[in-house]
Order: C-alpha cells, then sequence, then structure tokens
C-alpha cells in the first residue's frame, strides 16, 4: 500500500486526511497526475513530501511499498 496524506486546504478539498492506495510500480509523477485528475488540484498548489522529505523533482522516484506521500499546502511565514 502506498498512504497518502493531505494536510490543510487539501484535506478539506478532497474531504479526507489520508487515503491508501494498493501499490503498483508507479513513478511519483504520475501518481501526481493521477491525483491531479480525480481531485482537479492545482499543482502549484501543494509541496510534496516522500518518506517525510520534501522532494523537487517528482519525475525520477519510482515508489516503493510503503511509501507515505504527503501533500502539504504552501507554507507561511516569514
Amino acid at each position: 500500500m502506498i498512504t497518502i496524506k493531505y494536510f490543510g486546504m487539501l484535506a478539506e478539498h478532497t474531504q479526507c486526511n489520508e487515503e491508501q492506495l494498493d501499490f503498483k510500480a508507479v513513478k511519483l509523477s504520475e501518481l501526481l497526475e493521477d491525483l491531479n485528475i480525480k481531485y482537479k488540484f492545482n499543482p502549484d498548489s501543494f509541496h510534496v513530501a516522500l518518506n517525510r522529505k520534501l522532494v523537487q523533482d517528482s519525475e525520477d522516484i519510482t515508489l516503493q511499498l510503503q511509501d507515505e506521500i504527503a501533500l502539504l499546502p504552501p507554507f507561511a511565514g516569514g
């Protein structure tokens, strides 16, 4: 299983804090594209963490069994 966690306005938008998907070999970029289609996210409206580490480029990341993806709204502060 791959766990996807949603925070802040993304949790409100999806109406859930977390969901799990059956594992299949997939790249992170493909998963994000599927989520964008499912939830109609603005791709510039969140940051992505893989196993609690922010990732900048999702193109070359192949997800592994038990990976945790977190979609984080933009950070505020100064």
